[in-house]
């Protein structure tokens, strides 16, 4: 699929790779950084697909055609943004509990 296409794939080192280097180095913290800041970064993306899986129920398409499960898609994704932002909405007085 990615054949002629010059991807570079983020993904995610074991810790015992960088961890024989010694939790002292300078290499061990840099590697601890740059994973944290792929674990951070793939937590904000796969988020809102936990949402929409347990909070909404949704588990398969219901509907023929590529359109509506798009626009039910966006739909759960506009609703799990909103799901997520409940407590700061709350704060800031717009929403009622």
């Amino acid at each position: 699929e990615h054949a002629g296409r010059k991807v570079v794939w983020q993904i995610a080192a074991r810790r015992s790779t960088y961890q024989k280097h010694g939790k002292r180095s300078v290499l061990y913290r840099v590697k601890c950084r740059i994973e944290k800041a792929k674990a951070q970064m793939r937590a904000k993306v796969e988020h809102p697909f936990r949402v929409i899986k347990r909070q909404f129920g949704y588990v398969k398409v219901r509907f023929r055609g590529l359109a509506k499960n798009t626009a039910q898609l966006v739909t759960l994704f506009a609703l799990s943004n909103l799901w997520m932002a409940r407590k700061h909405l709350r704060v800031a007085g717009e929403v009622r509990p």
